[in-house]
């Protein structure tokens, strides 16, 4: 990442409450829409986001990340596959502590994830997108999901991937990400 001075900042989105993300349950390639307080929440981001201006807008291709940025107010976002979710291979629509029941102390940021991406693996596609985000002039949106988003967050830190367990992150929350004296930083998280 360039140390120049910069000014251009990073929002990101997490999409909106679904009847899994409510309950815990790993949701990666399951494409669950929101629940209704889900888009109720989701839709109140339209006003924070109001006044803002942004040069590029990107969103997972999962319908409850394209529909929170629907209901903001940005139904033409640009759609990324490299933002998708952490594939959570077998351990999609299980719970943390369900998995915890045959692998104690398991985590996405430290354990395998049978038939699941690797660290390296989401690592690679989220360089593309912090590649992609540094290469535009202005502000940036990215609706997307939790693990994924902190990994973003991490990379864009110029973190390992993993290093995205520092940062929670609930649904249809605002963060944003920018610089500091020319290092990438954190401007506001999880609100």
């Amino acid at each position: 990442m360039t140390t120049q001075e910069r000014d251009d900042r990073v929002f990101l989105v997490r999409h909106g409450e679904t009847e899994w993300s409510r309950s815990g349950r790993h949701t990666s390639v399951t494409d669950l829409p929101l629940t209704p307080e889900g888009e109720r929440v989701a839709a109140g981001l339209k006003e924070r986001l109001a006044g803002e201006s942004f040069d590029l807008v990107l969103t997972s291709p999962r319908q409850r990340a394209r529909r929170t940025a629907e209901l903001a107010g940005y139904p033409d976002a640009e759609v990324d596959d490299d933002l998708v979710e952490w594939n959570y291979g077998d351990y999609e629509g299980i719970t943390t502590a369900e998995i915890r029941k045959t692998v104690p102390g398991w985590t996405v940021w430290d354990d395998p994830v049978p038939h699941g991406e690797t660290p390296a693996e989401i690592t690679a596609r989220l360089d593309r997108v912090v590649a992609r985000i540094a290469a535009v002039p202005g502000d940036v949106l990215v609706f997307g999901h939790s693990h994924a988003l902190r990994g973003l967050t991490a990379r864009w830190l110029e973190l390992d991937v993993t290093e995205g367990r520092h940062f929670v992150l609930n649904t249809a929350t605002l963060s944003t990400l920018g610089w500091e004296r020319g290092s990438p930083a954190i401007l506001q998280w999880n609100s």
